[in-house]
């Protein structure tokens, strides 16, 4: 082993910029953040020679001139001052170490100026050595970085093709977008517009500009407000028969901060649990605040990984939040009960389904409506009661699965008839709507209500069996029945053990009190498949689908309109427990076009 001796300046920043600077992408998340916390509302952005050429230009507030020198020297920064602001920080840069970096392994120009100065300054930066000099200029920064990693030959050699290395660019500055819709973005390759925002501030207008419309209108708003935490999220997520083939689009931000966060990610798998087909996600964008006390930031140079200080609470206010907004709600201006007006004019949003009508709608007695009260607020989070709406058309969200109200009295009372046309293969009905021709699968659409059901019910009703077949198991089989018996007991299948492998049923599910026991135990043992995560859920959805209504079955006018009728009444009434959507709407103007009626 050699000498010990003292590194270089350049040499100490070209290592830190390993830590910060992985690759372009990086120079662009850095030198962007800054614009944004230098409050600009246009920033502009150009790359080109291969990703390698950089160029941000912003109309924020600018350096002063006399802390140019020292932006790009290492640990400097105006947004912390002490050790007490790391637990407070309101800013997407903090550490001080971006500037320094990106100048120890690029050519960097810098012109800027502030509002009291009728001049400007220009900074040139090479090899970490930085010159100024003064300049003509508008308010704002331009920073300009040439040559990237041009002294570091073997970090150049693992950068991807640049179209790769811009894909990179481009999904960070749609991100930056989508959070941050009050600022007017724009995106070059090679001096061609790739991306451009308008900065009005509507986040509906960023997605439809970004995305399309036609997504925007498969989303449902999120509002979910926590004023005990101070705890807040917004945004809006797909509706689950719209989905993606990749997480690619869920879109994460913890006060307004692009992350990576595990919490955030499982809150909302657990939302759209048994809402998705396998290997599909849904569209997310959502924007999560916290009090900067509840979370730590400084956990990784990048700055994209966050540690709560409550992660259970937090996850179930993203859960929730997700939740309510995915739920068949219509918000309703009923008669108060004595209980809601000491609730200072605030009601519960609930989903339409007949308890919820007994509860809001049906006049009881005091001490039933103090009980019902009661229920609801342990059910709901805090962060749902809001003010009172008046019910309007914009808030049906998805036309195809909440009726409008009809007007009675001081009361709200949901329309329960269907225009059904009939049946189509004797598996789809097909309903008349305002909008068009819904479609509606039978068999997926009685599912989803069947599973809703047996899973509010504590007690699932059973029918018990005076004559059962002696059903022969394996050993493996059996041995899984046996050890899981109390879970089937759960959902009303009373099993018993005549031996080591021959079992009989003493009592299924009501619902299932038609279907052989011999078809109950093969469908239950054949949809567990050995895998014994989320058991009791495997259960309850195999016996929902078992008994539902089955495709290929004649139905006549009233069993149509119950299945329908109970359908909509669902929380989720989109997709079956198995992910499977459940309704298709042709709209009027689309079947029109077919027939070449719009012209």
């Amino acid at each position: 082993m050699g000498r010990i001796k003292q590194l270089s300046k350049h040499i100490i920043n070209q290592i830190a910029a390993g830590e910060v600077i992985e690759r372009p992408f990086s120079v662009v998340k850095e030198l962007v953040e800054n614009s944004i916390d230098a409050g600009a509302s246009k920033i502009s952005i150009d790359i080109s020679n291969e990703c390698r050429d950089i160029r941000i230009a912003d109309n924020g507030s600018g350096i002063h001139p006399d802390d140019i020198i020292l932006a790009f020297s290492k640990h400097a920064t105006s947004k912390i001052e002490n050790t007490d602001d790391l637990y407070n920080i309101r800013t997407l840069g903090f550490r001080g170490e971006a500037l320094s970096s990106i100048i120890s392994i690029s050519k960097l120009t810098c012109i800027t100026r502030t509002k009291e100065f009728e001049v400007g300054t220009k900074v040139t930066c090479e090899n970490s050595e930085v010159h100024k000099i003064e300049t003509g200029c508008a308010v704002g920064t331009i920073m300009e970085v040439r040559d990237l990693f041009y002294n570091l030959p073997v970090r150049l050699k693992f950068l991807k093709n640049p179209k790769t290395e811009f894909a990179y660019i481009s999904e960070l500055v749609s991100s930056l977008a989508l959070v941050n819709p009050n600022i007017a973005f724009e995106l070059k390759n090679n001096e061609k517009t790739v991306l451009k925002t308008n900065g009005l501030g509507s986040l509906p207008e960023v997605i439809k500009t970004m995305f399309s419309k036609t997504l925007f209108d498969k989303l449902r708003p999120v509002e979910g407000v926590d004023n005990l935490s101070g705890f807040k999220i917004t945004g809006y997520v797909s509706s689950p028969d719209f989905t993606r083939s990749s997480k690619k689009d869920c879109h994460i931000f913890v006060n307004s901060r692009t992350v990576k966060c595990p919490v955030f990610l499982k809150a909302i798998d657990t939302a759209y649990k048994n809402m998705l087909p396998s290997g599909k996600y849904p569209f997310v964008v959502l924007n999560l605040e916290l009090p900067s006390d509840e979370l730590d930031i400084n956990v990784h140079p990048t700055k994209k990984e966050v540690k709560y200080k409550n992660p259970n609470q937090i996850f179930n206010f993203i859960r929730a939040s997700i939740d309510n907004s995915l739920s068949n709600i219509v918000r309703i201006n009923t008669q108060q009960s004595p209980v809601e007006k000491e609730m200072d004019d605030y009601q519960v949003e609930e989903p339409v389904n007949s308890q919820i009508q007994n509860m809001l709608f049906a006049k009881k007695e005091e001490q039933e409506v103090s009980q019902a009260s009661e229920d609801v607020q342990q059910k709901m989070h805090p962060s749902f009661i809001k003010p009172v709406k008046t019910y309007t058309p914009q808030m049906e969200q998805n036309k195809g699965f909440i009726s409008k109200p009809t007007i009675v009295g001081d009361n709200v009372e949901i329309k329960s008839e269907e225009n059904i046309i009939g049946q189509y293969k004797k598996t789809y009905i097909l309903i008349e709507r305002e909008e068009g021709l819904e479609i509606v699968d039978q068999h997926i659409a009685d599912e989803r209500y069947i599973y809703e059901t047996l899973k509010n019910q504590k007690e699932p009703a059973s029918q018990l069996l005076f004559i059962s077949d002696i059903i022969e198991l394996s050993p493996s089989d059996a041995e899984l029945v046996k050890e899981n018996i109390d879970k089937f007991a759960k959902f009303g299948y009373g099993i018993e053990f005549l031996n080591d492998t021959d079992i009989m049923f003493k009592k299924v599910p009501q619902l299932l009190s038609k279907v052989s026991p011999k078809d109950i135990i093969n469908d239950l043992l054949e949809n567990l498949e050995g895998d014994l995560d989320n058991l009791e859920e495997k259960i309850l959805i195999t016996t929902s689908c078992k008994a539902a209504v089955k495709a290929n079955t004649s139905l006549n006018m009233f069993q149509m309109q119950e299945i329908i009728k109970r359908w909509r009444a669902c929380k989720h009434p989109y997709t079956c427990p198995h992910g499977r959507p459940i309704s298709k709407v042709l709209s009027h103007n689309e079947i029109a076009s077919f027939f070449l009626r719009n012209k």
